[in-house]
């Protein structure tokens, strides 16, 4: 890790014996506040998914009883709404990646702090699970959680090229050309 990336570098502060004998505590008490801070960024991260995930079931739901129920509607609606629900999806899967990287930053963080404690909980509990490098001790959440918005893509891409009406594109071009 290039060394402007490690966290070590920047975490410490004053030293102990300028600090004071309130040092430790301190430090717990920070530690405590930034463990606080990282369980709000996946509680965060879940509301954004199950967000993202309503507005996909929902829009399934509406082109789905649309395609089977013998609605008469446009076209254009028909392609807009898949394209639109296209763009929601990849923005979906660009905070899901932004929230793997926060948390993963924070949890460096917090890895830098235990080595300043008695015990590194966190630590051994990500030694336990090979370090991530494992795939048969751990899968990250991440992995799977990213899947999701790439299927809902592809499903509404694929709905967005059965509407377009390609005889009347392929002949429009073929009287042009």
């Amino acid at each position: 890790m290039p060394p402007q990336y490690d966290p070590g570098r920047w975490l410490s502060g004053i030293e102990p014996s300028e600090y004071g004998p309130s040092y430790r505590d301190h430090v717990l008490d920070v530690y405590k506040v930034y463990l606080e801070m990282a369980d709000r960024i996946s509680e965060r991260r879940e509301k954004a998914n199950s967000f993202f995930l309503a507005i996909n079931t929902a829009l399934v739901a509406l082109l789905a009883k649309d395609a089977f129920g013998n609605a008469t509607h446009s076209t254009t609606l028909e392609v807009l709404v898949p394209l639109s629900a296209i763009v929601m999806c990849y923005l979906w899967n660009r905070i899901i990646r932004s929230y793997r990287d926060i948390n993963s930053a924070k949890f460096k963080v917090i890895h830098q702090i235990e080595r300043r404690l008695p015990i590194r909980p966190y630590d051994a509990e990500w030694a336990s699970v090979g370090r991530g490098k494992e795939k048969s001790l751990y899968l990250p959440f991440t992995h799977v959680e990213q899947l999701v918005p790439w299927l809902f893509l592809l499903f509404h891409a694929i709905l967005a090229l059965t509407a377009v009406p390609w005889q009347v594109v392929l002949a429009a071009f073929q009287k042009a050309g």
